[in-house]
């Protein structure tokens, strides 16, 4: 069975703050844990802009979005492919050549933008939550330690012995020490990855607005047809003017007939 030796680190840390002391422990741990996979993780797959991603978006630009989409060198080698930006990028362009809808490309290129930052967010949250939890568990193990310490006091018969309170009271601190210890740390981190995260969603949000202004340029500079053109002239059709005629006949009266008559012959 596992067993603390007196000279082992987490029998000091019991000694010092308790149960609390090893909560902020593993905490701490598990911030830590957090923080290395955000770091790992933004090496691999955060999205970011590449040497040839911006050459290749520079070369969009500047044809207006007639370049080969193939032809452009968007992720030249193995490790830049997995950058989510590039695949984005790569089916914007494709969209603007295809001529779908603006308003549903940008709702789809968004919902996928934020996706590609939704597995940075988790860690984010935790390390946010250190941040949060430790000092209250710090301040968890100060009112414990105090308790513990009057009632060590309150139990004693005849004077209280001033190193029993100073003992009591310097194990009771050591919790709130230890809380903040870890919780100044995990804030500025947490500070930190929000920073760089918003900052990667406006690089996002730019290099997609950049994109889909290029492949707009050239539905914007084609021509319009005229509403002229749609109109079609008015033609009627000759059986229908000559029934109405025959109506418009059938309806004079004999003596305008010989009234118009007499008008011919004069």
């Amino acid at each position: 069975m596992f067993s603390l030796t007196p000279d082992h680190p987490l029998s000091a840390l019991l000694n010092m703050g308790g149960p609390v002391m090893l909560a902020l422990v593993a905490l701490a741990l598990v911030c830590m844990a957090a923080f290395i996979y955000l770091m790992l993780g933004g090496v691999l797959y955060a999205p970011r802009q590449t040497r040839p991603l911006r050459r290749a978006l520079a070369d969009w630009t500047h044809s207006r979005g007639t370049l080969d989409i193939d032809a452009l060198p968007l992720a030249p080698h193995r490790l830049q492919r997995r950058n989510p930006m590039v695949s984005l990028v790569r089916q914007a362009m494709a969209a603007c050549q295809a001529g779908i809808d603006s308003a549903t490309l940008r709702e789809t290129l968004g919902s996928q933008a934020e996706q590609a930052l939704k597995p940075f967010e988790a860690p984010l949250r935790i390390i946010e939550l250190t941040a949060a939890l430790s000092p209250l568990l710090g301040l968890l193990g100060t009112v414990l330690g105090m308790m513990d310490a009057f009632s060590t006091m309150a139990a004693s018969t005849g004077r209280a012995d001033a190193s029993q309170l100073s003992g009591g009271i310097y194990t009771a601190l050591s919790t709130t020490a230890a809380g903040l210890v870890v919780a100044i740390p995990a804030a500025a981190l947490a500070a930190w990855v929000d920073f760089r995260l918003r900052r990667l969603r406006q690089t996002l949000n730019d290099t997609l607005i950049t994109v889909l202004s290029a492949g707009a340029e050239p539905m914007r500079r084609a021509p319009q047809p005229s509403a002229a053109a749609h109109e079609t002239p008015h033609t009627g059709n000759p059986a229908s003017m000559a029934h109405e005629d025959n109506g418009a006949r059938a309806g004079r009266t004999p003596s305008d007939q010989r009234a118009r008559v007499a008008h011919a012959t004069g």
